[in-house]
């Protein structure tokens, strides 16, 4: 007898669907699911503070961690809730009556009730504000139970910091699990009543990403662990600001921002007040200048600069006459209004005296340019300016004639220029920054390409008027010259008092705030409109760390370095000490 054997049953693909995606199993408890090989909970918030400001879910939104989050909005009907609002209203009028009438001490929290609804229903009643049924629930994994403990008592702690509390979805774990689901279902159905403001507050997609197609890697995005890769040039200006405390790595995270910079093809310029990036210049054999007064280069501050394609040489003149005025000044400290017109004109004089004047400047390349020596001379030979030539009598034959009156000799056909000012007494670095500035200056117009200006200390030029104008004027202008300007400092107050300090800072798309100290951290709070929980970050955080701005966005950074990257820029003394030792061995 032959016997038949079916065929066995094969499902559909759409029939197979259902039985990939789910679990094997589930294991239902009165405070979690075992799904799997996991195990979820899930919580929901049922209390809010008074106040709350958007984006206060965020940190939430962008932990790392394993979870699933669903938010149910459902409007409310208008009439309703105004019926609902004037009951309300009732009830708090006729309990602080009773309170009055007892004699009682009055109760704030019922007046401020009383005047928080009633805001609220004038509000509904102009349809300026729409009321609705809020429920959020967090569902969150972990491979065990205590990992799961332990990411709800973040979560807790987190929101709790907030005036946000939540509680577990206690004997309905399922329904908890199912709403959050992309199913659409609200089973728990536990809802707080919000108005527009806080409920468009929970609005999700606030996550921080700067990871574009092109530009560097400045570091690890602290909210989701993604690249922070940005492009400053792709901005409507390349320039970048960056405050911190000593020791907090702003070199480090400078240094490597230029190490990556020079990989794109991008020319940099530094103005090295420590001699902190001499290690880097040579390993990458950069060209390093140290500026003093003994030192062997120069710079000419009344060099003829080359005239930028498309510009008047007669405007170039004029502009650069200005500059030269403002270094005098910066030498010689106060100066009269009369003086001031002088300086203007002997300074014209002084390139006359070398047949150089508005019309023939920049073409007369066999003419030599004057030096200070020579507007001295000049001056004593002018009605009024005798006074001003002995002034500068020591920047001339005096013990700042090295540095200040000589030649210019430096040679800066080099993709990375490092200008070195350390061994320079301290009332020269301002003047010594100007020079190196102006040089540099004339020589960013002279050629277009994208390069990158770091000025290290930068509050050495904040300290004093000229100075301060002559670097927000460079900040103003750099766009057009293909140029970014990082301005570095670390004493956050000085650099902000100044009169130009905030234009410099408005005028830079890219800031980098690092740890600060609590004596700064107020100023820098009201400078950047930094929140609360900004604030503690920038006060807590560790060497590496900071807020990164690009435009309108701004992440929490932590700057990384490759270990080839941090033998090359490291300034650490520990780290120095070993190198050296292993390079004698």
């Amino acid at each position: 007898m032959d016997i038949k054997i079916p065929k066995a049953y094969k499902a559909s693909p759409e029939e197979d669907i259902p039985n990939i995606i789910a679990p094997a199993g589930l294991e239902v408890s009165s405070n979690y699911l075992k799904i799997g090989d996991y195990y979820a909970k899930t919580v929901f918030i049922f209390t809010y503070p008074r106040y709350i400001s958007s984006g206060w879910f965020s940190p939430i939104i962008n932990m790392a961690q394993m979870m699933d989050i669903s938010i149910f909005i459902h409007p409310m009907d208008t009439a309703l809730a105004l019926r609902g609002l004037k009951k309300k209203i009732t009830q708090i009028e006729v309990e602080l009556s009773e309170k009055e009438e007892k004699g009682l001490v009055r109760d704030p929290a019922l007046e401020t009730a009383q005047e928080d609804v009633e805001n609220l229903r004038d509000m509904l009643m102009q349809a300026q504000e729409h009321l609705f049924k809020v429920g959020v629930y967090i569902t969150f994994y972990g491979a065990s139970i205590e990992e799961l403990n332990r990411l709800e008592h973040t979560v807790e702690n987190v929101l709790e910091s907030k005036l946000v509390y939540i509680k577990p979805a206690l004997f309905r774990q399922i329904e908890g699990f199912n709403s959050v689901l992309p199913l659409n279902q609200d089973q728990i159905q536990i809802h707080t009543p919000l108005n527009s403001g806080p409920a468009s507050s929970l609005f999700p997609f606030v996550s921080p990403n700067l990871s574009s197609d092109k530009g560097i890697l400045y570091g690890i995005n602290l909210h989701n662990n993604g690249l922070v890769i940005f492009d400053r040039f792709s901005l409507e200006n390349a320039n970048q600001v960056v405050f911190a405390k000593a020791g907090a790595g702003k070199s480090y995270a400078t240094k490597l921002e230029i190490l990556r910079s020079l990989m794109l093809g991008n020319d940099v310029i530094i103005i090295d007040p420590e001699n902190e990036y001499e290690n880097l210049s040579n390993a990458i054999g950069g060209s390093y200048f140290k500026i003093s007064l003994t030192s062997e280069s120069h710079i000419n501050p009344f060099d003829i600069p080359v005239i930028p394609e498309g510009e008047e040489p007669a405007d170039v003149f004029k502009s650069h006459i200005l500059n030269l005025t403002g270094l005098v000044k910066l030498m010689l400290g106060v100066v009269t209004p009369e003086e001031d017109a002088i300086l203007d004109r002997v300074i014209t004089e002084t390139y006359a005296s070398r047949d150089i004047t508005a019309e023939n400047f920049g073409s007369m390349k066999e003419l030599n340019p004057p030096l200070l020596g020579d507007l001295q001379t000049i001056l004593q030979n002018t009605e009024g300016g005798r006074g001003i030539g002995q002034r500068l009598e020591k920047f001339v034959n005096g013990s700042y004639a090295g540095f200040t009156n000589a030649p210019t000799n430096v040679d800066v056909k080099n993709r990375l220029i490092v200008f070195s000012i350390r061994d320079l007494e301290e009332e020269l670095r301002p003047i010594a920054m100007y020079i190196v500035l102006n040089f540099v200056w004339n020589l960013i117009r002279s050629q277009l390409k994208p390069r990158i200006l770091v000025i290290d200390e930068a509050w050495w030029m904040m300290k004093y008027k000229d100075s301060a104008a002559f670097l927000f004027g460079l900040v103003k202008r750099s766009r057009k010259y293909y140029l970014g300007i990082t301005t570095i400092t670390q004493d956050v107050e000085d650099f902000i008092k100044s009169d130009y300090g905030r234009p410099i800072i408005t005028n830079s798309s890219l800031q980098l705030l690092m740890k600060q100290s609590p004596a700064s951290i107020a100023p820098v709070a009201q400078t950047f409109g930094l929140t609360e929980g900004e604030k503690a970050f920038l006060l807590e955080a560790n060497v590496g760390e900071g807020l990164f701005f690009a435009g309108l966005k701004h992440v929490a950074l932590k700057v990384i370095a490759s270990y080839t990257e941090d033998q090359i820029i490291t300034t650490n003394p520990e780290q120095m000490l070993e190198m050296k030792g292993i390079e004698k061995q």
